[in-house]
């Protein structure tokens, strides 16, 4: 097997849109990603508030989708991708994180997957026989689950952060086939999120024409992520074709051993890529990739909410509760956790959080997004106004209200799912 490569550089505001382009091209992007085939951008909104770190940044999408266009991809074959779970309002998301602007602006077609008419299929018929080394999701759901058919000879680009996660301890590209590739029962697959994950890059492997990750760590988080997290600066973005190796070598920037992280060792022996540092080639600044941010990791200073989720999917709530979240009465949890996070941390503690960093450049970039125009390499001015949360207090509790309504309206322990339930195939 060829040596893994992950590209890394160093950015700023003035040149992150060539840094991004150069960064892809370091990566050897044009030859995973087929230039007739459909390009899916699979965008990441881990919280539908604005959060530095948290989510896909505008710049990210941005520096991507340009220099496929540079390159010579075909708009019309590149879409933005999107998930959505109980929890989390993507369309709320991609609006509060300025992810919708960048799709408008570049005349992208812009995709949901859970919505509309777009058709999925049975995980056998698409995959055959491998679904017999599956790892855990023959046990997690015995009669199988759905994927959505266009994913089926499509490119992937996926474009997560740096991040830490309370359940796999950092979470990236792998992370992020996650939403979109699972039903809306994906919170089963929790007790065994790392075998999960691997499951995943087998299917990934088998069903995409060409996977490849782009990574922004221009804001990166630690602590109880992927929401209530520590935001740091760090300026520095990564790419690679080989989703294992790309999360190891952001796992050793953020501090820890990738192979003492169970989704990346597993991946790792399992020949879907590679996890061991040592043997994956650094392109691009090599300087940067020696860093270590030691951050402290998810699990110090857990959150409520997280310490909870811990007790149920592995501590001592797992038999008194756990078997509820299979059941119609699944939606307590979903309503628990909006009413935490939304109606409580978010209003009352994310503006502390994240004040710091929202000063910075960086900061000011996201704030007056739609007012920049940027030349050939970035943006070379990026604002004066001071940096602001978007949308804090009782901004964020009153939206929190209609969350929760639309938490319930799409718990799908209630709501009519016409679309997983075509006919298999005859294959």
């Amino acid at each position: 097997m060829a040596r893994s490569t992950v590209a890394i550089l160093k950015t700023s505001p003035a040149t992150v849109l060539a840094d991004y382009h150069e960064l892809m091209n370091l990566a050897g992007y044009q030859d995973v990603l087929a230039k007739d085939a459909d390009t899916a951008l699979k965008v990441n909104i881990s919280w539908h508030f604005f959060f530095p770190g948290s989510s896909t940044t505008p710049w990210q999408l941005d520096g991507v989708t340009r220099a496929l266009l540079a390159d010579g991809y075909s708009r019309d074959l590149i879409h933005a991708c999107h998930n959505r779970t109980v929890v989390i309002d993507a369309h709320l998301g991609e609006r509060e994180n300025k992810q919708l602007n960048v799709v408008e602006a570049h005349g992208l077609r812009n995709i949901h997957l859970y919505e509309g008419d777009e058709p999925w299929i049975h995980i056998r018929d698409a995959v055959g026989d491998l679904a017999k080394q599956f790892l855990c999701l023959n046990d997690v759901y015995p009669d199988g689950f759905m994927i959505p058919r266009r994913f089926i000879g499509e490119n992937i680009v996926h474009l997560p952060t740096v991040k830490t996660h309370v359940f796999t301890t950092t979470t990236g590209a792998m992370k992020n086939a996650f939403g979109g590739l699972l039903n809306e029962r994906r919170h089963w697959t929790h007790p065994v999120i790392h075998e999960t994950l691997v499951d995943l890059l087998m299917i990934q492997k088998r069903i995409h024409r060409g996977v490849f990750a782009v990574m922004d760590g221009t804001f990166a988080g630690d602590g109880p992520g992927p929401r209530c997290m520590v935001p740091h600066l760090k300026n520095v973005i990564l790419a690679s074709a080989d989703q294992v190796a790309i999360d190891a070598v952001a796992a050793r920037l953020m501090g820890f051993d990738p192979l003492s992280i169970k989704y990346i060792r597993l991946a790792h022996d399992a020949g879907l890529g590679c996890g061991d540092p040592r043997e994956i080639e650094i392109v691009g600044d090599v300087e940067a990739a020696a860093e270590r941010w030691n951050f402290v990791g998810p699990f110090r200073e857990m959150t409520f909410a997280a310490r909870m989720q811990h007790k149920i999917y592995w501590g001592p709530l797992r038999k008194p509760i756990e078997w509820s979240l299979k059941t119609v009465l699944a939606p307590w949890a979903y309503l628990a956790s909006v009413l935490y996070h939304d109606s409580y941390w978010y209003p009352l503690l994310a503006e502390r959080q994240m004040k710091q960093v929202l000063d910075s450049p960086w900061g000011r970039l996201f704030q007056n997004w739609e007012r920049l125009t940027p030349d050939t390499s970035g943006f070379p001015q990026v604002g004066d106004p001071p940096a602001a949360v978007p949308r804090t207090g009782m901004r964020a509790f009153a939206k929190s209200i209609g969350i929760l309504g639309t938490c319930l309206k799409e718990a799908p322990e209630f709501a009519s799912r016409r679309r997983h339930k075509q006919p298999r195939s005859a294959a």
